[in-house]
């Protein structure tokens, strides 16, 4: 694997997620490149492909660009072949930019690549957790969302285009999603990984509803 290309790669994720929303910055792609590599180690697998689809994944994240889910892969498949990367490498690095998000789950192949497997697990590691908790709450408060309505319940099982327009509480996001995270894992190192972050989200939904209801 070229260093230089991995070093080319982060500089260009900067450039195109300077100004980005907090949670879908360039730190979050840090932190996800970080994690994948800390994953890949004790899997067997290319891990060329699994970082730069670690760097790549939120290119141009679909919430973000009116939900067009082909924008990241046309910039990265022009960025990857102005880098001389290999046919068979862009093939499998579009692959897990295409394959990723929690709300394709439903469209993905059966056999998953180790590779998407590794990034994939690094993604939603990042969701959740002291981490997962500050990016909900950023992104609820960029969407002007409420935190919390008693009143309106989480929507479980919700479609993909259900989800998509979902206009809900920040707190419902946790029961419509994250939670749900730890079980979807696909690697041993991140189902450990995610034990201790789903149990912090627990505690911390406990004393969100202490202080709510002022008990």
């Amino acid at each position: 694997m070229s260093e230089n290309i991995i070093h080319n790669t982060v500089d260009f994720v900067k450039e195109k997620l300077e100004g980005a929303e907090a949670g879908h910055d360039w730190f979050h792609i840090e932190r996800v490149w970080k994690l994948s590599k800390k994953i890949a180690a004790f899997e067997n697998c290319n891990t060329e492909v699994v970082e730069l689809g670690a760097l790549l994944h939120d290119i141009a994240d679909p919430k973000f660009h009116d939900g067009d889910e082909t924008l990241a892969l046309k910039i990265s498949k022009e960025f990857l072949e102005g880098q001389s990367v290999s046919s068979e490498i862009i093939e499998q690095v579009l692959f897990v930019i295409k394959n990723i998000s929690f709300k394709n789950r439903g469209e993905v192949p059966e056999n998953l690549s180790i590779e998407l497997q590794i990034v994939q697990d690094a993604d939603r590691l990042d969701a959740i957790g002291a981490i997962g908790i500050a990016r909900t709450f950023n992104f609820g408060g960029f969407k002007n969302n409420l935190m919390y309505h008693p009143e309106i319940q989480p929507k479980l099982n919700m479609t993909k285009e259900e989800y998509k327009k979902s206009q809900g509480t920040t707190i419902n996001h946790f029961y419509e999603k994250l939670l749900l995270l730890k079980d979807l894992m696909n690697t041993e190192t991140a189902k450990e990984i995610a034990l201790e972050r789903h149990d912090f989200m627990l505690r911390f939904l406990e004393e969100f509803d202490k202080e709510w209801n002022v008990l």
